[in-house]
């Protein structure tokens, strides 16, 4: 008869396979609680069997972690907001996971207490015995810096095979300061993915400048341009395939934030302001330099105002690469792409302003640069120098000084890898782009004796 049932279970829902076996069931009658769990009992086996699509499920599947989790659709209000209150609840968990001011201050003192003689100089020393003693009565969140690792990490060359407590400490502030810094940057990673976009990066600097005593004579009515300067150094070198998102590991792991974060000091010295590209003065010089050079006041910079960048003396035919390869509107340039055009333009000896610039030299998109693209952009500072008076030199010459700076894996073509692993690729851009580099270049060895001279009348006085 089980056999029967089982052939009509093939052609029917599991419903009416259920029902019917209860039906057909000959045995004595049983009480109501026993044909409950009877009928639990199947419906549990023929619904893992109906769901699994096959009569035996492989229990060794149910082993398997899940690793991937769908993100919530837009019109999936009430996920959306569930998966954002358990990510801050999470990070606020974290947050009290961390060292607090107290719990340091606590920390110094014992490492204070518990220093090893003999005294060498004014650094404070401490062996590995001591080290453990201190990790036992420091408390459960100072347990993960209280290991071996650590301790062989900061050994350096103390003949008692001891540590610097500064030091020591220093580390766990910075570790601590990383945790906090990562914390504050997850709250604006509004998709929870590990990246911030250009959006949330624009919301967590905004919130950031009231904290920072160095921009407190910013007009509020700057805070949109100063935000936009200071994004786009993250994403012009934290994001170089410009996906549009930076990851936070990648942030944390650059010298941006740390220069951000130095503008809490109340006393950075006038020097470290105008090195430091988020601080007032630098992001005031950079926008003044781009009201200057919008002459005509509409906003935006066409070929004609931005030839007037700097010296003023790059090529014409560098300026209209720019404009074809680079984001324009109607043939002018916005803030946003003149702050690109910048950044890669300060800092030529960068892996990333190499490769805009490097695009940019690339006429024939090859991935290369031959001895036609060398000519095409060279052309362009002899025309100069003969306008200026000055006698043209030769391309050959310039060829082979390019080629032997560079030294590229292939003689006839010199690729982004060759110029950025050559460290020369300031120089060779210099040449190609600009007259006054090109001068500067031609003229090195006068420029150094002239230095040299400056040097020697200074020492005599």
């Amino acid at each position: 008869m089980c056999a029967r049932w089982g052939g009509a279970l093939r052609g029917m829902e599991w419903k009416q396979a259920l029902r019917g076996r209860l039906a057909s069931c000959t045995s004595p009658k049983k009480s109501e609680q026993e044909l409950k769990d009877e009928e639990m009992e199947l419906f549990t086996k023929y619904y893992m069997e109906w769901k699994g699509g096959r009569k035996s499920v492989n229990t060794s599947y149910m082993n398997i972690p899940r690793f991937y989790y769908r993100l919530p659709a837009e019109d999936e209000v009430l996920l959306q907001k569930l998966r954002e209150e358990s990510r801050a609840v999470f990070l606020q968990r974290k947050s009290r996971e961390l060292l607090d001011n107290e719990e340091l201050q606590n920390l110094w003192f014992l490492l204070d207490k518990h220093q090893t003689p003999p005294l060498i100089g004014e650094e404070a020393m401490i062996n590995y015995e001591s080290f453990l003693k201190v990790g036992e009565k420091a408390g459960p969140k100072c347990k993960q810096f209280f290991t071996a690792k650590v301790f062989a990490k900061l050994l350096h060359n103390d003949p008692y095979g001891r540590i610097s407590i500064m030091q020591f400490f220093n580390y766990v502030m910075r570790k601590v300061w990383l945790h906090q810094t990562r914390i504050g940057l997850s709250l604006y990673d509004v998709a929870g993915q590990g990246y911030l976009r250009e959006s949330d990066l624009e919301n967590y600097i905004l919130e950031l400048i009231p904290t920072l005593p160095q921009l407190d004579g910013l007009e509020k009515s700057f805070y949109s341009f100063y935000v936009c300067t200071a994004v786009r150094k993250f994403f012009f070198f934290l994001d170089p395939l410009r996906t549009g998102k930076i990851k936070i590991q990648d942030i944390l792991a650059c010298s941006f934030l740390d220069d951000l974060l130095e503008l809490r000091d109340e006393e950075l010295s006038k020097e470290s302001q105008e090195t430091n590209w988020f601080s007032a003065p630098s992001a005031l010089r950079v926008y003044g330099q781009y009201l200057n050079l919008d002459k005509d006041h509409n906003g935006m910079l066409s070929k004609e105002e931005l030839s007037r960048y700097g010296t003023g003396t790059l090529t014409n035919i560098f300026l209209d690469r720019v404009f074809q390869e680079c984001l324009t509107y109607d043939g002018e340039m916005d803030y946003k792409t003149y702050l690109d055009f910048v950044l890669a333009l300060e800092n030529r000896k960068e892996p990333a302003a190499l490769q805009y610039i490097f695009k940019l030299l690339d006429i024939e998109n090859k991935g290369y640069l031959n001895i036609f693209s060398l000519n095409y952009f060279f052309r362009a500072i002899q025309e100069q120098m003969k306008i200026h008076g000055q006698e043209p030199v030769s391309f050959q010459d310039v060829k082979d000084e390019i080629f032997d700076m560079v030294k590229p894996k292939d003689p006839y073509k010199i690729s982004l890898q060759d110029l950025i692993n050559s460290s020369q690729g300031d120089t060779v851009t210099s040449i190609l782009i600009d007259l006054n580099g090109f001068w500067t270049y031609e003229n090195r060895e006068v420029l150094v004796a002239s230095d040299n001279d400056n040097t020697t009348d200074i020492d005599d006085t």
